[in-house]
This record gives C-alpha cells, structure tokens and sequence, in this order.
C-alpha cells in the first residue's frame, strides 16, 4: 500500500436552514440530461429532499456510493418527535429501493460534484444556504482498486436485462454512423 494525499469533496447539509423548495433536485436533474439542461426530470436528479409534512421538515439527501448488497443496519433516528428508519437518509444506491437508480436504465446514480464545475449547482442554487461546498486535503492508504463506474454500470445491465441484450446493444452503438 502506499500513502498519498486526497481531495475530499463534501456538501454540508444545514436541515434547519432547507425550506424545501427543491431548487437543488432541478437544477441537479437538468445538468445530468442528455444534452445538458435539454430537460427536468427529478428521478434522475442525485440530490433528493426528503420531507415530513406533519413536521414540515425538509432533509436533503445527494447519492452516494453504490452498495452491492442491503446493508445489515436499520438504526432508527428521532428528529423533532418523529422517527425515522435510517433509510430514509441513506446515500446509497441499493437492491432493497429505487432512490437514487436511474428511471430508464436501473443503473445507480451517485453525485459528481457537478464534474466541470466550480462547485455543485445544487450548492449554488441553494437561495438559503441549506448546502454548502466544502474540500479538505486527507492522507489516505491507496489499496488495490475495485470494480469501477463502467463494470458496476455493466452488471447492472446484465443482470436487468440479460447478457445477450446488453451485447447487441454495445455492438449496435459500436457501428459508425452516417452523418
């Protein structure tokens, strides 16, 4: 193993200051479309606000890792009387719900940082400041790599929609197109 330093890109969430207005899934949902800002669909967004109408509290939430696996632990969290199961503020995208899976392939979404940018939109359309950018430098031990964004995105074609179909697809989009 060797030791080498890293970025760590984080968006801070202030649950008191989010008032729910969902700026963050729109902006994040038509920065992710194809072509970039051609349209707005939320289900496609990384960032979700979670909310609890009695309450009228408002949690964002933005995607984190893919896990391969439902996790084991189902903590309970009390907020302002309520309790939530640990789900509910999940990063991750999992076999045991739809969060954060995108609405047309299945595949697992996870926040990019708004790769490009300055910063994450959903941070610069926060008009309340709930969302907040932050980077720290950390010393971490680099260990052998795992599957990355294309092999997990692959499985999970597969495994939805069988080896064959996934083929014929990719040998399909490998053909040059006449222009």
């Amino acid at each position: 193993m060797t030791i080498e330093k890293k970025t760590i890109k984080t968006i801070k969430i202030d649950v008191d200051k989010c008032n729910g207005c969902r700026a963050c899934e729109v902006i994040c949902s038509a920065f992710h479309a194809s072509p970039k800002y051609s349209s707005n669909n939320p289900a496609r967004s990384r960032i979700r606000v979670i909310h609890e109408p009695l309450k009228d509290v408002y949690v964002p939430v933005y995607a984190g890792e893919y896990a391969v696996a439902e996790c084991a632990g189902r903590d309970k969290y009390i907020i302002d009387g309520k309790e939530y199961d640990e789900c509910a503020f999940c990063r991750a995208s999992c076999p045991s719900r739809d969060l954060f899976r995108e609405p047309d392939s299945g595949l697992p979404l996870k926040c990019d940082m708004c790769e490009g940018e300055d910063e994450p939109l959903c941070v610069k359309w926060c008009l309340v400041d709930a969302l907040t950018y932050e980077e720290r430098e950390a010393v971490i031990e680099a260990a052998a790599a795992g599957p990355g964004e294309i092999e997990t995105g692959l499985e999970a074609l597969v495994n939805k929609h069988g080896l064959a179909k996934v083929m014929d697809m990719v040998a399909q989009l490998a053909k040059p197109t006449k222009r």
